[in-house]
């Protein structure tokens, strides 16, 4: 079966002033990822992977080059037809986390589909499983204060994948946390992504979590200097 890039980036650049230089963070990058792809974007700290996944998601726009995303070329939509893109199409995962502070657990995992709209009782069960599957049944009247690391990190996951993403971007989303915690969100994902059919694109200065994904993409002064295909039999095409 022929498979269909749900991402498609070309000749992409950003460049950004500082004083009276210009620094090109990335520098006419191009890939593509398909459909269900399990795939990591590696590279040193300032060769651009955060840069990368935040105009593949449309949370910024580029200096020049094209990012399609689904289907929709991000190029010439306003910031509020980029946010409608995003809520319909793309979960996010941020190292930080992003809670809303004055939210509990279970508020902030419904937030997606309420700006969709939706009432609170239509997505109050769907936001109650998730929190279910991602070990937080007994955490769901909970501030992000009042959870550890770990916890917050499962109830940001678990709010990413409410609005049953095309795709799902992941900014070290084991960076803040200890080793052991690391692994537990590692497998969370995994086995999230695994259920969902989500196309999964991690960013990670972490090998080893890179070499379970099915492709590396790896960065360095903000072009790719290497794709491969890693050969993991753990790691199946959820296509």
């Amino acid at each position: 079966m022929d498979s269909n890039p749900i991402l498609e980036v070309t000749n992409l650049t950003q460049k950004f002033r500082s004083g009276d230089r210009t620094l090109t963070v990335l520098d006419h990058v191009d890939f593509s990822v398909d459909e269900g792809t399990i795939c990591s974007i590696v590279g040193p700290s300032g060769s651009g992977k955060t840069t990368l996944i935040g105009l593949c998601a449309g949370l910024d726009r580029p200096t020049s080059g094209a990012v399609t995303l689904n289907g929709i070329d991000l190029g010439p939509l306003n910031e509020d037809e980029r946010a409608e893109v995003r809520n319909q199409h793309v979960g996010f995962v941020f190292q930080t986390f992003q809670l809303v502070p004055t939210l509990t657990a279970l508020e902030n995992v419904m937030v997606p589909l309420e700006l969709r709209g939706m009432k609170s009782a239509e997505v109050r069960h769907d936001a109650e499983e998730l929190l279910d599957n991602v070990g937080l049944s007994d955490r769901l009247d909970h501030y992000p204060a009042q959870l550890s690391g770990g916890e917050q990190q499962r109830v940001a996951i678990a709010r990413a994948f409410i609005n049953k993403p095309n795709i799902l971007f992941a900014d070290e989303p084991t960076g803040n946390l200890d080793a052991e915690t690391g692994k537990t969100i590692e497998q969370l994902l995994f086995d999230l992504n695994k259920a969902s059919g989500t196309t999964l694109v991690l960013v990670t200065h972490d090998l080893s979590l890179a070499e379970q994904c099915q492709r590396i993409i790896r960065l360095k002064n903000g072009k790719i200097f290497k794709d491969e295909w890693v050969e993991n039999p753990e790691v199946e095409n959820i296509k």
